[in-house]
């Protein structure tokens, strides 16, 4: 016989028409709460009615702050998980500097969280020198976790940890800085994602001992720090667990692939309890902080019916705030039939060509989750490497959103913060040529070309002063250099017949010398006008653009 998974179940479950499965409150009560306006909660109202709000093509650079609990043990991303599984490294950590996950779990973890150090003022100016012209806070993580005053769930900032409303704390620094202000959303894959923390382990002194959230309830937090919370809403309720017997540790990372870590959009049959709370925790976010981003990281919009609604309240209520439609929704692999519904996000990707709709990558300079090992090793992106990426995303009608990454105590390091200082040098003289700009009838030339796709940053060759990309603005092409030029003339190959009448550096009002031929425009660079990241240059003529 076929063994069937219960995930496998669920998805049967999707298809066969999930959101009837849902309670009548997500579907009928929650969706009355809708604000009124044009958009409906379905597909065909969302793909034919939204359009990406000029603010958001005019940016072209964000940064993010995906800063939550999980940076507390300074080991990584998705720690929160995998500290409860037995062989992974972070598992390893988590016993060694706090105790195991039987008696200490990702719950205690929240407890030790103090943010002593956050100034979102003293971030936010950096951010703004550095070109940023939107700022993303993280509302919660798949650890299930709100940053924020949330209304329908207690496990959040305001109660617990910092003791502090995050999200708004940083709105309020964005905002008076003049940037757009967004909110990231990654709780909706908590209810598999966190099952983790009702498994057990496979060797050792407590084998077979189950971790904390199997056992832990609302009454046993009497007289201790958590009283008066359920750990279950935490943890997302035992609807997954690992079974018992699996007889080792490749056999239960086996399991975890096929069933927890499986990654979709299907709402959970067996836990409608936890779609009709994430409708009201995002609902809540939205009507609270009124984001002018918001970004789900999900495949699709999550949760079958419960994403579509949220999606329709969040357009329409952005009509309600601003007297149009200035909102961006993102989430990620857009299926074709609901493309131009929303914003779609590459995460750690690229698009090879020019995009007839505007989009947006998402990176890190470092994990995604602060990591001490990766700072150790100076394992971060370069800002050298972050200018060439911003410049080929722009050349291509995307916008870069690009994380950096936050210790537990809510600063960031010295090595990240001179990150930011050589991006905000760069712009500080060349952002004319990245902001308010659209893409020209080509992208760029040069040996290096990057594939489409998510999570292909790491395969991609570095890009080299050969590559150039283009951009266009108030009737000028800007033709910007992916490195420090080695010559004392570039060549750009794609204007060769075309009829150019002026040539200069991007801030610098003397003219440049240049000639043409069948080889390319070829321009005479000033003494002192390089960049160790690259020129960007400003280019008119007849016709050109």
């Amino acid at each position: 016989m076929t063994k069937i998974s219960k995930r496998t179940l669920f998805k049967a479950a999707g298809t066969l028409g999930l959101a009837a499965a849902l309670p009548a409150a997500s579907r009928a009560e929650e969706a009355s709460g809708i604000a009124g306006g044009p958009f409906r909660p379905n597909w065909e109202s969302l793909v034919s009615g939204y359009q990406t709000p000029e603010w958001f093509r005019d940016a072209k650079f964000g940064l993010w702050a995906h800063w939550g609990p999980q940076c507390v043990p300074e080991a990584g991303d998705w720690y929160a998980r995998q500290m409860y599984v037995q062989g992974n490294g972070q598992y390893d950590q988590h016993v060694a500097k706090f105790g195991h996950p039987a008696d200490t779990g990702f719950m205690d973890v929240i407890g030790k969280w103090k943010a002593e150090k956050f100034d979102p003022d003293a971030l936010l100016n950096l951010y703004k020198r550095a070109g940023a012209k939107y700022f993303v806070a993280l509302a919660n993580h798949h650890d299930n976790f709100d940053t924020f005053n949330s209304k329908h769930h207690a496990w959040n900032a305001t109660r617990i940890g910092p003791k502090r409303d995050l999200i708004g704390a940083f709105a309020k620094a964005a905002r008076a800085r003049g940037l757009k202000f967004g909110v990231s959303n990654h709780s909706a894959h908590a209810w598999h994602w966190f099952q983790t923390a009702y498994g057990y382990d496979l060797e050792g002194p407590r084998k077979a001992e189950r971790y904390d959230a199997f056992k832990l309830t609302k009454e046993m937090g009497k007289g201790k720090w958590w009283e008066g919370l359920d750990p279950q809403e935490l943890y997302a309720g035992r609807v997954m667990a690992m079974p018992d017997g699996i007889p080792s540790i490749a056999e239960a990372n086996k399991w975890h692939e096929m069933n927890d870590r499986v990654w979709d959009e299907y709402p959970p049959i067996a836990n409608p309890e936890f779609v009709r709370r994430w409708f009201l925790r995002c609902k809540d976010l939205i009507d609270s902080y009124q984001p002018d981003l918001l970004y789900f990281d999900n495949f699709d919009l999550p949760l079958g019916q419960a994403g579509l609604d949220i999606a329709a309240h969040y357009y329409n209520a952005s009509i309600a705030w601003h007297g149009k439609l200035e909102a961006v929704l993102n989430f990620k692999a857009v299926v074709p039939q609901h493309r131009g519904a929303a914003v779609e996000d590459v995460e750690r990707g690229f698009r090879a060509d020019i995009e007839p709709k505007p989009w947006q990558t998402d990176t890190c300079i470092g994990d995604w989750h602060y990591s001490r090992p990766l700072y150790e090793k100076n394992g971060y992106k370069s800002a050298a490497s972050v200018i060439h990426r911003l410049c080929d995303v722009v050349s291509k009608n995307g916008n870069l959103l690009l994380s950096v990454p936050v210790r537990g105590d809510g600063s960031i390091d010295e090595k990240e913060t001179a990150i930011v200082e050589g991006v905000a040098g760069w712009m500080a003289r060349f952002s004319e040529a990245i902001h308010g700009t659209r893409p020209w009838i080509k992208a760029g030339e040069g040996p290096t070309q990057v594939a489409s796709g998510q999570f292909g940053e790491a395969k991609e060759d570095p890009f080299s002063a050969e590559d150039i990309r283009f951009t266009t603005k108030a009737g000028a092409l800007y033709a910007i250099t992916l490195g420090k030029p080695q010559t004392e003339t570039i060549t750009v190959k794609s204007l060769a017949s075309a009829k150019i009448e002026r040539v200069e550096v991007v801030g610098a009002k003397a003219p440049l010398a240049f000639r043409q031929d069948t080889q390319g425009l070829h321009i005479t660079l000033p003494a002192r006008a390089s960049h160790d990241y690259g020129l960007a240059f400003k280019i008119r003529g007849k016709g050109l653009v």
